[in-house]
C-alpha cells in the first residue's frame, strides 16, 4: 500500500478507525471526511503516529447533505490529483424520521445519497487513476430491506404496523434495512457501469460490531444494542473485509460482490434485481442534480 491514496468516509472511530490505522501503518496516505472536528483531529493525530511520512487529510462536511458532499468532493479533487481507493463507510440508524433541508429522509441522505454523489463526483478522478477500488459498507441487515420507489423518502415507513415491528423490532430498522440493501444495489449497478474502466466496486457485510452505531437510535433499539454488542465482534474483527478489500491483491479484479468474512456470498435476492439497481441509480441522479 505504499504510496497508495485512500479516501474514506465514517473512519474517525469503529471499524473505519481501524482501517484507516491498519492501512496507513501499511505505508498508506489516509484522507479522511469528518463531520466533527475534535474527533477528526483526534483521527488525523493517530495517523500521523501511524504513518508520521504520509500527507493524511481531514477534510469537514455534512454528508447527509447533497450540497456538503459535492462541495468536499471538489475541494478533494483539487488538492489530490489521483485516489487508488474510495471507501464508503459513514452510516447511522435514526429513531425517528426527519428530514434534511433538501428534502431527504435522513437514513436515505446519509446511508446511500452520500456513497451515490460522493461517487460520482470522484467518477473521473478514479477512472484517471485506475486500477482503482471502490469499497461500499454495507449490512446484513439488507436482507430484510424491500424498496418502495413510491416511498424513498420513508413518508410512510416510519408508521409500521403491529406485525412490522414484531419483523424489524421497529421502524427505525426496517428504513436502515431499506437504505443497506440500496448499497448493495448501487454497488450492482456501480460495477455495471465501471466495466473496463479499471475501476472495481464491492460492498461488504462488516458483521455485528461493537461500535457507536445506533447509539443515537434511541429507544427500545438503543438499548437492544447495548445488550447486543455485549457479544458483538470487536472493531478490529470488523475492519478485516474492509482491509482486504482496500490491500488485497486476490481482489483487484473482481467487480460487483458482496463480501463478508473476506470472501465473496450471495446477497438477498432483492439485492440482485439488475431492474430495481439501475431504477435506483437514475432516481439517485435525479435527486443528485448529476443526470449525464
Amino acid at each position: 500500500m505504499n504510496g497508495k491514496v485512500i479516501l474514506m468516509t465514517g473512519a474517525t472511530s469503529g471499524i473505519g478507525q481501524v482501517a484507516a490505522e491498519s492501512l496507513a501503518s501499511m505505508g498508506a496516505q489516509i484522507l479522511q471526511i469528518a463531520r466533527d472536528p475534535a474527533r477528526g483531529q483526534a483521527a488525523l493525530t493517530r495517523l500521523q503516529t501511524q504513518q508520521p511520512k504520509a500527507a493524511h487529510a481531514i477534510y469537514y462536511a455534512d454528508l447527509s447533505l447533497m450540497r456538503e458532499v459535492k462541495r468536499v468532493a471538489a475541494e478533494i479533487a483539487l488538492a489530490h490529483p489521483h485516489i487508488d481507493v474510495l471507501m464508503n463507510n459513514a452510516g447511522a440508524m435514526f429513531g425517528t424520521r426527519s428530514v434534511t433541508d433538501e428534502g431527504l429522509e435522513r437514513t436515505f441522505a446519509l446511508n446511500h445519497m452520500s456513497y451515490f454523489v460522493l461517487t460520482a463526483c470522484l467518477r473521473d478522478l478514479l477512472i484517471g487513476s485506475a486500477p482503482a477500488r471502490i469499497i461500499n459498507t454495507a449490512s446484513d441487515a439488507h436482507q430484510m430491506g424491500r424498496i418502495d420507489f413510491a416511498d424513498l423518502q420513508s413518508e410512510t415507513a416510519y408508521r409500521g404496523n403491529f406485525f412490522e415491528t414484531l419483523r424489524y423490532g421497529g421502524p427505525a430498522f426496517k428504513v436502515y434495512a431499506i437504505s443497506k440493501l440500496c448499497n448493495v444495489l448501487f454497488t450492482r449497478e456501480l460495477a455495471r457501469q465501471l466495466a473496463g474502466t479499471g475501476v472495481t466496486a464491492n460492498c461488504l457485510h462488516p458483521g455485528f460490531v461493537a461500535t457507536r452505531f445506533g447509539a443515537q437510535t434511541g429507544g427500545l433499539i438503543s438499548f437492544g444494542i447495548r445488550i447486543a454488542k455485549r457479544f458483538a465482534l470487536s472493531p478490529e474483527e470488523g475492519a478485516k473485509t474492509l482491509i482486504y478489500l482496500a490491500s488485497s491483491p486476490g481482489v483487484a479484479a473482481v467487480t460487483g460482490k458482496y463480501f463478508h468474512n473476506c470472501q465473496p456470498l450471495q446477497p438477498s435476492k432483492a439485492a440482485q434485481d439488475d431492474s430495481a439497481a439501475r431504477q435506483l441509480w437514475e432516481t439517485s441522479a435525479k435527486l443528485a442534480g448529476t443526470e449525464s
